[in-house]
């Protein structure tokens, strides 16, 4: 039972899209209706507001780590085992995608997913936050950087930790992300994704 009181919490955690509450802090429109129309970082990033941008990457990754870092330290004296921090790794990535205080209308969930590889192991975050960089860096897309590291993600748990209940999260969470990236898929493929730092439209 307290494992779904955890699990629960932690969708309801992901649901806050601080991209969203963050624009209208700002002033700013509502991050769903320009440029990808995705309620993120980097879109928001199109309005010309860094500061904006930077609260929502920072927003978006603390609330992912935050879940799974409660789980971790607090769950096991209710009986919240690793398969629970596997849900709830699950639940605040889910919630941020699928968001029920906005319609449902959530993001692809990058920075989210940063932050609940960030819980599990500062390392695993590290290596698959550097993964991102340098693609970023090298080519300037922030789809295909997230792509990639999506990619890596499971492959440096197993290298980290082998193969566990945890490994199955990050594998879940990479194929949800990459799901989420379809269009940037085909977008990259057809020479039209837009870089980083390019304005809204």
């Amino acid at each position: 039972m307290n494992t779904v009181l955890f699990t629960i919490a932690a969708y309801l955690l992901g649901s806050v899209s601080f991209a969203v509450v963050v624009s209208k802090l700002f002033g700013l429109a509502d991050p769903r209706t320009y440029g990808s129309k995705n309620p993120g970082a980097t879109n928001v990033l199109r309005s010309g507001n860094k500061a904006a941008a930077v609260l929502t990457l920072l927003g978006d990754g603390f609330k992912g780590w935050l879940a799974v870092w409660l789980a971790s330290e607090f769950g096991p004296q209710f009986g919240v085992d690793d398969s629970g921090v596997a849900l709830v790794s699950i639940a605040v990535f889910i919630g941020h995608l699928w968001p029920v205080f906005f319609r449902f209308e959530g993001g692809k969930g990058v920075a989210t997913a940063l932050g609940v590889l960030l819980g599990l192991n500062g390392w695993l975050g590290l290596a698959t936050l550097i993964t991102w960089l340098v693609i970023a860096y090298a080519f300037r897309y922030s789809s295909l950087a997230a792509l990639v590291a999506s990619v890596f993600a499971p492959f440096y748990y197993g290298l980290l930790f082998g193969t566990d209940i945890k490994l199955l999260a990050v594998l879940a969470m990479s194929g949800l992300l990459i799901y989420r990236h379809r269009q940037n898929i085909a977008n990259l493929m057809a020479g039209k994704e837009s870089k980083i730092g390019s304005k809204k439209k």
